[in-house]
């Protein structure tokens, strides 16, 4: 299936929000994840799964002074 990625089409297999993140090898500590225009709270990405067509954004926080 077709996901789009930051911006970018990419094909995937079934899999959660939190199991993609493992693929792409991200903590998912620091990140906001953004699924369809709506921010998807950290305790739905291991039972969220992605499907077709799925518009999936990705900001890092980075602390700083």
């Amino acid at each position: 299936m077709k996901i789009i990625f930051n911006g970018e089409e990419k094909s995937i297999t079934g899999m959660t929000v939190f199991e993609y993140l493992q693929t792409l090898d991200m903590d998912p500590r620091p990140l906001a994840i953004e699924l369809n225009r709506e921010i998807l709270p950290k305790n739905n990405y291991k039972t969220t799964m992605l499907r077709e067509g799925d518009q999936l954004e990705v900001v890092w926080f980075v602390g700083g002074g």
